[in-house]
């Protein structure tokens, strides 16, 4: 039972994290510094050790968080285990890509592809941060943004649905 739990799991998360019409229409944006920002966030932030984000016109949890630093906007995905991202956005974000070992076999809505384990040092939205969080990074072909799973849900103290709303409790 907990091998078919894992290997569902993990069939789950590369699912979940890999829904190409999901993943490009809220998270394929020029991110150049200069350009002007698309408000994608429905973060409101409740202060203290709170975020609560509001469902976008699709239904969609989105956050600007701030990952080794950096402004990265992100889909909220409860069905994903882990923090998704794409190459191109993990060297953006300050991951060394060119020792990373792509042998974590993912299956995704686009086919089968490899994917890299990471730590990220700290992932943050509004007042919550927390540290050494796990991310998988993905071909670019395969993934257009960053998708935030379980592994950075699971580290607050809690996360619930209510009222249509997403709370974010550190």
């Amino acid at each position: 039972m907990l091998v078919r739990l894992s290997i569902f799991a993990g069939g789950m998360v590369a699912a979940a994290m890999l829904l190409p019409g999901l993943a490009t229409s809220y998270l394929d944006r020029p991110h150049a510094e200069d350009a002007k920002p698309q408000q994608v966030s429905t973060a409101r932030y409740a202060g203290g050790k709170g975020v609560l984000l509001e469902p976008s016109a699709g239904g969609h949890f989105l956050g600007t968080f701030m990952i080794n630093g950096r402004k990265q906007d992100g889909l909220v995905d409860t069905g994903a285990s882990v923090i998704a991202i794409n190459i191109s956005t993990a060297r953006r974000l300050g991951v060394s890509t060119g020792s990373l070992s792509f042998n974590t076999p993912v299956s995704t809505a686009n086919g089968n592809v490899k994917a890299a384990r990471v730590i990220l040092d700290r992932v943050e939205i509004g007042s919550i941060s927390v540290r050494d969080i796990e991310a998988m990074v993905l071909p670019d072909k395969s993934l257009s943004g960053m998708l935030v799973g379980m592994s950075f849900l699971n580290k607050l103290s809690s996360y619930r649905v209510e009222n249509g709303a997403l709370h974010l409790i550190r």
